[in-house]
């Protein structure tokens, strides 16, 4: 596993002004303002430089929620390699870690500078991410440039538009609250039926209020819970980040996801350290 050749970084103050100073006001769309942070390179607050340690331990840890392998027979019975999806996955720590226990595993960018970085990390860095297990191999390690809510970038992913694993940490909170009815909607779209296939989540950040605006936008676990579970209904907030719809302090369960686990993660990036929860998610049935 490869170490951080970054010092882990933690979200202050100052920098949570200044993300919501660049993302306020008229001015270029959204993905275009990201695009710009990585093209100046030099405010990149929520690059940790490794993977995140919470998805490390789901992935050894946990393969009884997760699976045990990297393999899954579609259905013809031919035995492929699962397929993982990582959107907003900046310089790509995540997609090597996933294609180093042998998923094949895409990371999907905005911003063509943050696609060039992750291409020049993972060149100078794969062997850093040591393979689980030499006869199973390395996965795929892909990075795409496109919008995570078209489809024009699918055809690069190299299968039928679905993937058994979809990483999100980040990403969620990145989007302004309005557009998680059209988030939770898509990993539904994109998350295949196999039963073997899981949504991981890595809440952050759980305890920010939503009158306090983003990126990061609050993201309490009862938000996942209600989009997740409802996939494109619009949910409307209270002043704290908390869905209004509630019953009995949880949304009834929808015909979305199922949640099949939950829990406070051991050990995250240091920004969410001790405030981080996971979330596995399947599809229902």
């Amino acid at each position: 596993m490869a170490d951080s050749h970054l010092k882990g970084k933690t979200l202050t103050e100052e920098n949570t002004s200044r993300l919501l100073k660049h993302f306020s006001g008229e001015g270029p769309p959204v993905n275009d303002r990201w695009a710009a942070l990585w093209d100046a390179g030099d405010f990149l607050p929520w690059d940790q430089g490794a993977p995140n340690p919470a998805l490390v331990d789901v992935l050894s840890d946990r393969t009884d929620l997760v699976g045990s392998t990297a393999f899954v027979e579609d259905d013809n019975g031919a035995r492929r390699r699962k397929r993982a999806l990582v959107p907003g996955c900046g310089r790509g720590y995540d997609v090597l870690l996933l294609s180093s226990l042998g998923y094949d595993a895409y990371g999907l960018e905005v911003s063509t500078k943050a696609v060039e970085e992750a291409n020049a990390w993972a060149s100078q860095h794969l062997t850093d991410y040591s393979m689980r297990d030499d006869a199973v191999g390395r996965g795929t390690a892909k990075f795409i440039v496109g919008d995570f809510f078209s489809d024009n970038w699918l055809e690069q992913a190299n299968g039928n538009g679905r993937f058994e694993f979809i990483y999100d940490y980040t990403f969620f909170c990145a989007l302004a609250p309005r557009l998680r009815p059209s988030w939770a909607r898509r990993c539904w779209d994109l998350l295949s039926e196999h039963p073997e296939s899981r949504l991981v989540c890595v809440e952050f950040p759980t305890s920010k209020k939503l009158s306090k605006g983003g990126p990061p936008y609050a993201a309490p676990s009862s938000a996942y819970l209600a989009h997740l579970g409802h996939p494109g209904r619009e949910i409307s907030y209270d002043i704290e980040g908390e869905p209004e719809s509630l019953e009995g302090g949880e949304f009834e369960p929808g015909n979305g996801f199922r949640r099949i686990a939950h829990w406070k993660a051991d050990r995250s990036h240091p920004m969410g350290q001790g405030m981080d929860w996971v979330g596995v998610w399947q599809r229902s049935i």
